[in-house]
């Protein structure tokens, strides 16, 4: 009896849409495909090591004099705001390959406290990043550094787009802390 109560349960929830907590289910927006790219840290991060985390993504660049430093600073708030949900990853992709080094990217996440191994500062081929924002985080391609996405990109355990935020909307960005702690309870599917 307990166990037919509890699928009957189970099923409605699926349903419905909506999970346990009462929240209604994000959707699934993309499916990001396998990549590898290269970390602040010299060693090589893609798709498969992220799976079974939740993270935040964003597309910046180390010398933008526009909203890169903002959103950054955005996502060290994040960092600070989440630190207890030990699944949780920040990940900020440069579309400034060709100057954005490894050794750059150390820089600038130190000017921002990134945890190392919890918020991951990635660099790579133009063109394979170009193709990840486009056809993978859906976000517009990065043919022209100064015209990326500021919006940020939630990302499941599973590597499936769950939502876009805004960087300058205080409203979006309350969501998108909500939104990141239902992940983070979502049972794996």
């Amino acid at each position: 009896m307990l166990f037919s109560l509890g699928g009957v349960i189970w099923l409605n929830l699926r349903l419905t849409g909506r999970s346990f907590w009462g929240a209604t289910a994000l959707p699934v927006l993309a499916q990001l495909p396998d990549f590898q790219l290269l970390e602040r840290s010299g060693k090589t991060l893609g798709l498969a090591d992220l799976k079974g985390k939740v993270w935040i993504a964003d597309f910046i660049f180390t010398r933008c004099p526009g909203p890169c430093p903002f959103m950054t600073s955005k996502m060290a708030s994040l960092q600070r705001d989440l630190h207890s949900e030990d699944s949780l990853r920040l990940v900020s992709i440069s579309v400034d390959p060709e100057f954005d080094t490894p050794e750059v990217l150390a820089k600038y996440a130190a000017q921002y406290q990134a945890e190392e191994g919890r918020w991951f500062f990635l660099t790579g081929d133009k063109t394979a990043i170009h193709d990840l924002a486009k056809s993978g985080f859906l976000v517009g391609g990065v043919d022209d550094v100064t015209l990326h996405t500021t919006r940020f990109v939630l990302i499941d355990r599973q590597g499936r787009v769950r939502g876009y935020y805004s960087s300058s909307d205080e409203e979006d960005l309350r969501k998108l802390g909500n939104d990141t702690r239902t992940l983070l309870r979502e049972i794996e599917a």
